[in-house]
């Protein structure tokens, strides 16, 4: 799998230097001492507050260095990617930010991060500083361990200790406060591949129909391999073991965490499906879904849920200043705002007769669905051959419908029409074709001569679309065709058309449409063009002396 990277050994401090760089001058600052140093502080960090110091591995970001700053994190150590910090690093974060109130560390419950943070706090305290550390344990994936894993629920935790700290508590009610939303979290990840680090060969351990379920976030084995099926039964399943955990009747807030690489609009359906599920009915507010704790480009999720109280809202609630920290939203179901009727056309649309529109119509319908298969072998050689059952798909929408068209009213069958082919038709052409005849029809109802009307609703088809004479497209013939019926009548319409069509066939590059993407020279008339001049072939035999 490929990564950008210059040096496997600099990854990490030439992204913490690209973080710090791009955070904004003078809230964040990072300690001397690279490369076995690696902490992110506050530069405005008022030492008479209790100090929270988290971290861990690289490879998680935005955590841990994204959640410094104002109401949450007071440092974040980093490893190297998935592996704990050092000893020294550690006490080196401790001494930067520690006055009399005291430090606070929050560690992830892995066997490193543990004995590293608890050696470095060990030291702190005797060089005389006040060390508190808090476990956090919230993955469920293996309900019966005794050591349950750290995971993104660990964020619940930084908030709601930066935000005590914050507020000028001290260490002793920072750390309670911290150890029970510890106790009050859980967790559970999915993911369908595992994730690769730069610069290591990586061996997907995934089949194309399976995942894993309850895998950590360093790209550990899951503890269950499941079946690849729809999201919504891949979070009914993980809703129900994390339902399982909850207090019945108590309110939950829930975090969504993108796990690395799953895309926006699957994320925001994955939220739509956990929303839709039964555990829903305990979460009163959200965050995310998006990035918060990840692993590398994992392509998996994680749900975090931890029971709420008055304190822990107001403190999940709270204002701060990482940007990478997703605001809590309160939990309501979407919006659903009336669509506005049509302003201007509130008494069209009745059916009438008009035996010569109707004959009319009927004539261009149906020489248009005569030619699917001549139009779709053109098409083929310049596209993906469908403009033939494109132009056939709106002919016989028009065609069904003529018993319902307002034939009688000559503006009105026009805006009809256009109606008919913007919703049937489908591709460019019957969005192009649609502003056609709607222009035409407005023009015609202001009281322009058909013909003129006919013009105008050209001029806003390639306004719109862009195209004009020699571009190649079926502006080459309907242009030409429209001038001439306008100034000389039917049958010179009927002739300009033709000559337009076969003038694309010399157009050896188009400029305009699908056509312009082909690297190649073109020798054929452009299918639309051809598709204009025999749709005024048939008008005009229709009107043609016997």
């Amino acid at each position: 799998m490929k990564h950008f990277f210059n040096r496997k050994e600099t990854i990490v401090t030439e992204a913490l230097d690209g973080f710090l760089a791009t955070a904004g001058a003078g809230t964040l600052a990072r300690l001397d001492g690279y490369p076995e140093v690696k902490v992110v502080l506050r530069a405005d960090w008022d030492r008479t507050k209790v100090s929270v110091v988290s971290g861990g591995g690289a490879g998680h970001e935005p955590s841990h260095a994204g959640f410094v700053g104002a109401g949450m994190l007071t440092a974040a150590v980093s490893g190297e990617i998935f592996a704990s910090p050092s000893v020294e690093a550690v006490l080196q974060a401790i001494r930067a930010t520690t006055g009399p109130a005291g430090c606070l560390l929050i560690v992830k419950n892995y066997t490193g991060d543990r004995l590293n943070f608890g050696l470095a706090a060990e030291k702190a305290r005797a060089e005389g500083f006040a060390v508190e550390m808090v476990i956090v344990g919230d993955d469920i994936a293996l309900p019966d361990i005794a050591q349950p894993r750290g995971v993104a629920g660990t964020l619940f935790v930084h908030k709601i200790a930066g935000h005590l700290s914050e507020s000028g508590r001290d260490l002793a009610s920072v750390a309670a406060a911290a150890r029970a939303a510890a106790k009050d979290t859980v967790s559970l990840g999915i993911s369908l591949s595992s994730c690769s680090i730069p610069g290591q060969t990586h061996e997907d351990r995934f089949s194309a129909d399976d995942g894993e379920l309850g895998l950590g976030i360093h790209g550990e084995p899951g503890v269950e391999r499941i079946a690849l099926q729809s999201a919504g039964k891949l979070v009914a399943m993980m809703a129900e073991r994390l339902a399982a955990r909850l207090d019945a009747g108590s309110r939950y807030a829930l975090l969504i965490n993108n796990l690395g690489s799953v895309p926006p609009l699957e994320m925001s359906l994955i939220a739509n499906a956990v929303l839709s599920s039964p555990l829903a009915k305990s979460v009163t507010m959200t965050m995310g879904p998006g990035h918060l704790m990840t692993a590398l480009n994992m392509n998996g999720f994680s749900l975090s849920l931890i029971k709420l109280d008055a304190e822990r809202e107001a403190a999940l609630r709270a204002p701060v200043g990482p940007h990478a920290w997703l605001p809590a939203r309160p939990v309501s179901p979407p919006v659903v705002v009336a669509a506005a009727k049509p302003a201007s056309r509130d008494a069209a649309g009745a059916a009438s007769r008009d035996t010569g529109a109707e004959r009319l119509i009927t004539a261009v319908c149906e020489k248009l669905i005569s030619l699917e298969e001549t139009l779709n072998t053109l098409d083929a050689k310049a596209g993906d051959g469908d403009t033939g059952s494109t132009v056939a798909t709106g002919a016989r929408s028009v065609l069904d419908r003529i018993g319902t068209l307002p034939l009688a009213d000559k503006a009105e069958t026009l805006a009809a029409i256009g109606d008919t082919l913007g919703t049937s038709m489908g591709g460019s052409s019957g969005v192009l074709l649609s502003i056609f005849f709607t222009a035409s029809a407005q023009s015609l109802g202001g009281g322009a001569p058909l013909g003129k009307a006919l013009i105008a609703g050209l001029d806003r088809m390639t306004f719109y679309g862009g195209a004009k004479i020699g571009d190649r497209t079926m502006v080459d013939a309907l242009e030409p065709a429209l001038k001439a019926l306008d100034a000389n009548g039917l049958e010179a319409a009927a002739k300009a058309a033709r000559h337009g069509a076969e003038s694309t066939a010399a157009m050896q590059k188009a400029k305009a449409g699908r056509s312009a993407y082909i690297g190649r020279q073109l020798d054929i008339v452009d299918p639309g063009a051809f598709a204009v001049a025999e749709a005024f072939a048939a008008v005009a035999a229709m009107f043609a002396p016997a």
